[in-house]
């Protein structure tokens, strides 16, 4: 009896060590199951690829998605197109830098001033699954748009406008003219600027500091969107003191009449925006100099009419490109351009010609001009033409150009100074010809001409006036004797 006591109690104790036993081994498996778990893709996601917003021009700091040639999910091999972004000049195909499956579209078609740098879309790589990628976090907010907590616990209620600043010293205003302008525009006292020009002067700088410190002003009009627009009218603004002047001119609503002195705000292109910065860079640094000069356009004329007969089409324009080049071959002095520490001399010849679009001007090249005929000048000129109005232009095929010019005389302008584009030092702007009586000193005869003014813009810092008028007189006796240019 006691042997049977003492096996089964030795039984019972094998089996309780056999089932802590097993219990161990599944609680490690378990373990292993969730780190497992936790650690795969599923959970943390797929590290992705960042496709980020490039600069496809060197002006360039916004852009804009025209559309998207991927969809999410599909295969992308290097050097695939992406997507169309419209630059400052452009409409400009993005291609892939690697391999992969495009996984996520952060920045949808249609989505403008998108800028440098942004993250526009995740791809992962051949073989991962793209429908688990990790969309990083969004940056968080700068703190000047988040106050702290500790704040907004101690200063639960609405905080208190700011003190206007108090006056400086007393004593004579001096002001810039562009700080007096807009101090005058916001109705500000140039009293309550701080000066830190010279002896006293309120620079731009101190008048926008002073606008930045100031409340807004009570009466502000505001025009804000809504679906349904209420049908009460709003109360009319008292009128202002006589010889007052308003703080901000009135914004007018779309769908009514304008009221005098109404406004309506434009939003600008990105074309529109580069193209100011850039007359502002180049009338602001650019120190221009101006020549014009009759050029007799008989010879091209007839020559024109000769070539129509051989259904040969080239366009007056296209002579003009062709005698401007060479001009240059034969004056290498023009054929420059200025950087910041001097004079760059160019040992190619690609000449800039200005085409007016619906969102601005822009200038393709005609390159090597000076080696084509007119022929290919015309065919070249009218296919960059086209790609300009498009927006399809390459950006080498309108950057690096030595000389511009600029036609108007289409229009029947008969004459105009250009805006030189800089880091070039000339541009060539053209009016339409014009029938003139002349006298010829030869036989004290009567003759009829087809006068064309022409007026060189150029750079003061590299051509001066004897320079510009070799040039001027080269480029009449190329455009007036055309077999010149076959010469030269």
């Amino acid at each position: 009896m006691a042997a049977s006591l003492r096996l089964g109690r030795q039984g019972m104790l094998f089996g309780l060590r056999l089932s802590n036993f097993n219990n161990l081994r599944s609680t490690h498996q378990w373990q292993d199951q969730v780190r497992h778990f936790f650690q795969s893709p599923w959970v943390l996601g797929v590290s992705p690829l960042k496709v980020q917003m490039p600069a496809l021009s060197p002006t360039m700091e916004e852009g804009n998605i025209v559309k998207w040639l991927k969809k999410e999910g599909e295969a992308v091999a290097a050097g695939d197109a992406l997507c169309e972004i419209e630059t400052d000049k452009a409409v400009v195909t993005m291609e892939s830098n690697d391999d992969g499956v495009l996984a996520k579209i952060l920045i949808d078609e249609g989505s403008r001033n998108v800028r440098l740098g942004t993250l526009i879309a995740l791809m992962v790589e051949e073989g991962q699954d793209w429908k688990q990628v990790e969309i990083p976090s969004p940056d968080a907010a700068p703190p000047s748009e988040a106050p702290p907590a500790t704040e907004a616990a101690a200063a639960p209620s609405a905080p208190s406008p700011p003190s206007p600043p108090k006056p400086v010293t007393p004593g004579p205003l001096r002001l810039s003219p562009a700080a007096r302008h807009i101090l005058d525009t916001h109705g500000l006292d140039p009293k309550l600027a701080t000066p830190t020009g010279p002896r006293g002067l309120i620079t731009k700088e101190d008048a926008l500091n002073l606008l930045k410190t100031s409340p807004a002003p009570k009466a502000m009009p505001s025009v804000v969107a809504s679906s349904q627009p209420s049908p009460i009218s709003a109360p009319a603004a008292s009128p202002p003191p006589p010889g007052s002047r308003p703080n901000i001119p009135p914004v007018s609503v779309p769908g009514k009449p304008g009221a005098p002195g109404t406004f309506t705000e434009v939003p600008a292109s990105n074309v529109r925006r580069v193209i100011a910065q850039r007359l502002t860079q180049s009338k602001t640094t650019i120190p221009h100099s101006y020549a014009s000069i009759d050029c007799d356009m008989a010879a091209v004329i007839q020559l024109r009419k000769d070539l129509a007969k051989e259904q040969i089409k080239v366009s007056v324009n296209d002579f003009i490109i062709k005698a401007a080049a060479v001009t240059l071959k034969e004056i290498p002095e023009m054929n420059v351009t200025w950087s910041g520490d001097g004079p760059h001399a160019l040992d190619s010849i690609h000449i800039s010609v200005a085409v007016a679009t619906d969102k601005g001007v822009i200038a393709p090249i005609i390159k090597d001009a000076a080696n084509k005929g007119v022929k290919e000048i015309s065919s070249n000129a009218k296919a960059l033409a086209q790609k300009a109005r498009d927006g399809k232009l390459l950006p080498e095929e309108y950057q690096g150009g030595s000389f511009s010019i600029s036609n108007l005389g289409m229009f029947g302008i008969s004459g105009f100074s250009g805006v030189i584009n800089p880091p070039q030092a000339c541009i060539l702007a053209v009016g339409t010809s014009r029938p003139e009586l002349q006298l010829c000193e030869d036989d004290q005869t009567l003759h009829t001409k087809q006068l064309m003014t022409v007026t060189l813009s150029s750079d003061g810092r590299l051509v001066d006036d004897e320079l510009a008028s070799r040039f001027l007189d080269k480029f009449r006796a190329n455009l007036e004797q055309p077999q010149r240019m076959a010469l030269a």
